[in-house]
């Protein structure tokens, strides 16, 4: 099976107040095709710098990337931005949307910026896959919790995305809703065959991958479950 992803001994060192602080040191994992990884650990050990090295938004100060057949390493801005266009879809912790776009804007105009010529058709069939069809003319503030997080989901494998990468996406969400959207998450997944990467303090949750990375201060170790 194909390589999705792949980190090799990749250090992150970001500037402080206090001077350098070393986030990631040395990290080296392999992600395949169509697999899911959770991503666990204690707060403040590097899960969402991995993620974010993963996506380009973060170079990686020392080490190699490469993500969906694309090398980031040495990358420009622009050519990493068009990078998590085509081929990443993010979903964040407290969803990220337009507040004065309605959900299908939301989901389309992403897709407009890639140049999809039917991006407001694709981005109804993305809700419509999500179970939203009824909402779209919605606005954030008129959707719950849940509703915001399958639109943000919705736009997120909207444009095909390879790899997703998912940071607590339920940590806003009570119990029984985190639930259903982790479930459809991983439906959608296996449906595109895309690659996932999800962050959680939750191991149940964790447990729902084909494997588990340990983050403990800026170091990776396979987590046997």
């Amino acid at each position: 099976m194909a390589t999705a992803l792949s980190l090799d001994n990749v250090f992150l060192t970001l500037n402080s107040h206090a001077g350098p602080v070393e986030i990631l040191k040395g990290v080296s994992f392999h992600a395949k095709a169509g697999e899911a990884i959770g991503i666990i650990g204690p707060s403040g050990s590097g899960k969402t710098s991995l993620l974010m090295v993963a996506s380009g938004l973060e170079a990686a100060t020392r080490g190699r990337v490469e993500a969906a057949g694309f090398d980031l390493t040495g990358k420009s801005e622009s050519q990493l931005a068009q990078f998590r266009r085509d081929r990443i879809g993010i979903i964040f912790q407290s969803f990220h949307l337009i507040p004065t776009m309605t959900a299908l804007e939301n989901v389309a105009v992403p897709l407009e910026f890639k140049g999809v010529g039917d991006a407001f058709a694709r981005a109804e069939a993305a809700l419509k896959r999500v179970g939203l069809g009824h909402r779209l003319t919605h606005y954030p503030s008129q959707l719950s919790g849940g509703e915001q997080q399958r639109v943000a989901i919705a736009r997120a494998v909207a444009a095909g995305a390879q790899i997703l990468l998912a940071d607590e996406p339920t940590g806003n969400l009570d119990q029984e809703t985190g639930a259903a959207i982790i479930d459809l998450l991983f439906e959608l997944k296996d449906k595109d065959g895309a690659t996932l990467l999800l962050v959680t303090h939750d191991r149940e949750l964790a447990k729902k991958c084909d494997r588990i990375l340990n983050v403990r201060d800026g170091l990776v170790s396979e987590d046997k479950h």
